[in-house]
């Protein structure tokens, strides 16, 4: 897990103090207010040329489109990171997004939204599998 995204991860858990926007590309920004996102959407991308450059910078292009959708309170688009390697560990993906929303409905109208459809059709050639996991906060 990277800095940023342990450090994202650290400021929900602790009262969902943390990032306000879309956010990209591992940049942070202390929120006035706390964000009171209650669902995580986490989804690994593994391509279908894990070795292509092109490729996995065409799929991070393609993410940073969805930062526009309005639902969306905070968006981290990341590669895996070059940390210890220990059997917990799964680096095998090429591409990760972790995607924070108020609501489940919110997620919803995310998936449903003209700019993630057109996203999907774009990008998806590239992808040979996706796995997500969507969480609810535990109050």
């Amino acid at each position: 897990m990277d800095a940023g995204r342990r450090e994202m991860m650290a400021m929900m858990a602790i009262g969902g103090a943390g990032m306000v926007g879309a956010l990209s590309g591992g940049e942070a920004r202390a929120a006035a207010a706390p964000v009171p996102a209650k669902v995580v959407h986490h989804v690994f991308f593994w391509l279908k040329d894990p070795t292509s450059t092109a490729d996995r910078d065409r799929l991070i292009a393609g993410l940073r489109t969805l930062a526009a959708i309005p639902v969306i309170r905070a968006l981290h688009i990341g590669v895996p990171a070059d940390t210890e390697a220990r059997d917990v560990v799964d680096g095998s993906y090429q591409v990760s997004e972790l995607m924070f929303f108020d609501s489940v409905p919110d997620q919803k109208a995310y998936q449903d939204h003209p700019i993630h459809r057109q996203f999907v059709a774009d990008c998806e050639p590239l992808w040979r599998k996706v796995t997500v996991y969507d969480t609810l906060r535990a109050d």
